[in-house]
């Protein structure tokens, strides 16, 4: 049996969850999320608990038992809680602002980089270097942040670019030879 499958999913205060054969609705505080499942996994409400159960111990049937139970437990936290990555800009004359829903960063290019962040996710600015990216969606707030990421990815040798908030970059030693004769 999985280990992540079988556990059961609580429903907290506030937070509905509708199961129509394979297609799943969650509501919550925060907001909606729908999504279509995998047939072969049943998904049940039993007792304010979520239950997802496979129908026989083929290989496609527990990996699916793990994966739809994950889902739908990151649609249930979506709603009540939300997620949030964090990320930072390391570099000289890096910095990004926000204009209305714009983020605008300057990453060193020759131009400003707008960037409009899709629907159901809020893109907030701390400071000149550092921002978060907040939703409901967890794949969708991954998503978004690794496309600002992607933007300018921090390099090996001095590590400028955009970063995840506590993200080791691995530094090189520059060239061997500079500064000797």
């Amino acid at each position: 049996m999985s280990r992540i499958g079988k556990l059961p999913i609580p429903i907290p205060n506030g937070v509905t969850v509708g199961v129509d054969r394979n297609y799943v609705t969650v509501e919550g505080p925060r907001g909606r999320l729908a999504r279509s499942l995998p047939p072969q996994i049943a998904v049940r409400i039993e007792d304010g608990r979520v239950r997802c159960e496979r129908p026989s111990d083929s290989r496609e049937h527990r990996s699916m038992h793990g994966l739809t139970r994950t889902l739908v437990a990151n649609m249930v936290q979506g709603v009540s809680a939300g997620y949030r990555k964090e990320l930072e800009l390391v570099g000289v004359g890096y910095r990004v602002q926000k204009q209305g829903e714009d983020l605008v960063l300057s990453l060193g290019f020759s131009h400003p980089v707008r960037f409009h962040p899709p629907q159901g996710i809020s893109v907030e600015v701390q400071d000149q270097t550092h921002f978060s990216v907040a939703g409901i969606d967890k794949e969708l707030v991954g998503q978004v942040a690794a496309d600002l990421r992607r933007l300018r990815p921090p390099e090996p040798y001095k590590g400028k670019g955009v970063r995840y908030r506590g993200e080791y970059v691995r530094r090189k030693a520059g060239k061997a030879g500079k500064g000797t004769k």
